[in-house]
Order: structure tokens, then sequence, then C-alpha cells
């Protein structure tokens, strides 16, 4: 393992960050667990970042792959009809929320946020946008400029002109420690004050995420996206909702996040967990929004058919097997006995189903107890504004017993660094 690493650093750029003190090589995968290099075994609560929604080596996912594998064609482009394509924007239409709706496939998140901004911005005419602070939306020149997580922030650069709201972080900042409906108030305020003080003419969206992934899993109250949606109307403006994490269940209240909050948004971007490891996101909108796209446009691979047998797949999945009740219960395992942990390092449990953060006092308790989960057998995620929270997505797919096994460990490690 020292070897790989000498020569990930060898040929890798610095800023791409890489996990643990001895960092760890993955060979195999079942179920929820994982096996490194040195043969040690792993429950994985963070599933390649959210991605790995059913877990790994799941029989009707491969055997749909391996059934594409076997015509020969991997890859035709959407200049021809693409059967796995179509079958599965239709399942995502139908379940989108949206009326009418379109969709348009890309390869990550990134692209699909992308996506929807070019679609925002031509059917408005206007480079202007609303972000929200704490968000992380993609790592291109238009998603890192509607970034509000200067870790993340790679570049001042922006072909935008952008306004940011305030969060949904409850600890810190104005709005901490606001009663719901305070803070539905002021949220109410601050988004008319942006409007008539730093924007200017005609603006396109607000893009937001129902639940911050990279900013920690922290958001507001239910019904937040819906009283920002009411203003938005109010001037036209279109909302986005960034369902890359929440999306397919996760948080096991509803399908989408959007759905906590009453309201439909006017395009919503999925990816992660439905293409199950393999490269699958996009766009859904409503047609009379996505049809203001001037001129050409295409992904090369966004779509192709291996990538979307697999989703086809893992949508038939979660929905036969009704994973969303399943983020709810092995969720509230998780939630309830992490909220019953009387700890001085814990600031906060939150989250909502199998999306679930955990906020530390300082950076190194949070290093500390990453990396005792990892000696102790359990793969977790941090991140937070300041570093500071333990963040979990395990697979949709998780048992009751693996949400036990995996709470036993993260019970263990916070008491043993309090």
């Amino acid at each position: 393992m020292d070897e790989l690493l000498r020569r990930h650093r060898g040929v890798m750029p610095s800023w791409m960050p890489i996990y643990y003190d001895e960092p760890i090589e993955i060979v195999t995968g079942k179920g929820a667990r994982v096996t490194d290099s040195n043969g040690k075994s792993y429950l994985d609560f963070f599933a390649g970042v959210l991605t790995n929604s059913l877990g790994y080596d799941l029989d009707e996912v491969r055997e749909a792959v391996e059934r594409q594998l076997r015509t020969g064609i991997v890859h035709t482009s959407t200049l021809y009809l693409i059967r796995q394509q179509v079958e599965l924007a239709e399942k995502i239409a139908r379940h989108s929320g949206i009326p009418d709706a379109r969709v348009f496939f890309t390869n990550s998140g990134t692209e699909a946020n992308e996506a929807a901004l070019q679609v925002a911005t031509n059917a408005r005419r206007s480079a202007t946008i609303l972000a929200v602070r704490n968000s992380y939306h993609g790592r291109t020149a238009g998603t890192i400029a509607v970034t509000g997580n200067r870790a993340w922030s790679a570049s001042g650069l922006s072909p935008f002109t952008v306004s940011y709201l305030h969060s949904g972080d409850r600890l810190r900042g104005l709005f901490k420690g606001m009663s719901d409906s305070r803070y539905l108030e002021a949220a109410a305020e601050d988004l008319r004050e942006v409007l008539a003080t730093t924007t200017a003419g005609t603006v396109a969206c607000l893009i937001a995420e129902p639940i911050q992934g990279v900013g920690g899993f922290t958001h507001g109250p239910d019904g937040l996206l819906r009283v920002w949606k009411e203003i938005l109307d109010e001037h036209g403006i279109l909302l986005i909702s960034d369902e890359v994490q929440t999306g397919w269940g996760r948080t096991g209240e509803h399908f989408w996040g959007y759905q906590a909050h009453g309201v439909t948004p006017d395009l919503l971007t999925f990816a992660k967990g439905i293409g199950n490891g393999f490269a699958l996101a996009g766009v859904v909108g409503q047609k009379d929004v996505m049809e203001q796209v001037q001129g050409i446009s295409f992904s090369t691979f966004g779509g192709n058919p291996v990538a979307t047998a697999a989703g086809n797949a893992v949508l038939d999945y979660i929905l036969d097997h009704d994973l969303q009740a399943n983020a709810a219960r092995t969720g509230a395992i998780l939630l309830d006995g992490l909220r019953s942990v009387e700890s001085p390092i814990v600031v906060e449990v939150r989250g909502k189903g199998l999306m679930i953060g955990i906020e530390l006092t300082t950076v190194a308790r949070t290093a500390a107890v990453f990396e005792s989960c990892r000696r102790d057998g359990l793969l977790v995620g941090k991140g937070g504004l300041y570093g500071t929270t333990i963040r979990m997505g395990p697979p949709l797919n998780l048992t009751e017993d693996e949400a036990r096994e995996g709470l036993e460990i993260l019970i263990t490690a916070l008491r043993e660094h309090a």
C-alpha cells in the first residue's frame, strides 16, 4: 500500500484528497461491506459518497449490465435511439413530480447542475443566479460559481453574477437558534432584501439543496423551499432543486428532498445513487422550461446504454423493495441511537433517513472519531463548512442489524474521544 500511495502522489494533484492517515485500497465488496487490499473488512456507511445506493455486487444490477455488454453495444451516442435511456427517462419523469417532464442525461451531478443552469439562464435570458451559503453544486466553472462553501470554491472567476441567501445552518450565523416559524420568516425577509439590493434586472433562478450534502447535512425547516418559491414566483424566477444527494428515497420521508417542503421545483437535478457506481445523472424539468435552450446540445456519454441499463435496474429495485421505507426504518435506528448518546464532543446530530451528520466540537475530535471508526471496521465520511461533521449515507438496502452494528462502532468512537 505504501508503494501505491507513493505512485498516487507522483501522478495525482495534491488538491485531490484521499482519506485516512493510512489510505486504503478497496478491492472487493458485497452488500454493505467492502474489503481492502490487506484483507480487512468494513461496513460501509459512506457508500462511495452516497453513490452506491444498493451497496456492492447486487445481482439485479450486475445482470442488467452484463446483458447490455453481451449485445456488444457500450456506446452509440444520443444521435441514435437508445431503448434503455428512453425507458429510464420515462420512469424518472413519472416519479419526478414535475408535470409534462423532460429528462436530459449527463454523467455526473456537476454536469447535471451545469445543464440546469444552462436551461434556466436560457429560459430567463439572464446570467444572474441566486444560490445558498454553505452549498456545494460541483467542480466546473459554472457550478463552482454557485457553490457557497469556500473550501470547495477553487476559483473566484465566474460566468455568473451570484447573490447568496442564508443557509440552513442552525448552529451559527444570523439564523442561529431560531424556531422553525421565525426561521421561515427570516428566510423570506432575507430573499426579499437580496432581490432588492444585490441583484439587477432579471434573475434566472435559485439553485438549492433540500439538505446540504458537502455542507455537513445541514438544512432549514420543512417549508423553506415553499417560502422561497412563493417569492420567486412573484418575479418569474425559476427554482432548481439539487437532488444529487437527497434523491431516490434517501431521506425516508419522501422520494425527493423537495417534497418535504410542499412545493414543486421548476427543475430538479439527480445523480449518484441512480447509477449505483455507474456514471449517470441528469436534469428534469417541465417541457416549457426545458425547451428554452437555444441551439443544439447533447452529452456524448450521458445516458449511454450501459449506464442506463444499470439505472433501470437500480430504480426498479428501489421501488420494488420500497427502500424509501427502509431508509426511514434504519435511519431512525441510527438517528435515535446517536441522539441518545451524551457526549461533550457532540454538538448536534442531524439529518433524515439515511442521510446523517454528527457535528463535533473540533476538527481534531472529528478526525479522531473518523480514524477510530475505520480501525473498528466502519467507513464514514467527513465534511461540513468547518470540517467538524461526520457524514453518513449508507446503502438504502442497509439491514436493521447492520444499522445497529454500525451504531455500536460509532458510539464507541464518540465515547473514546470524549
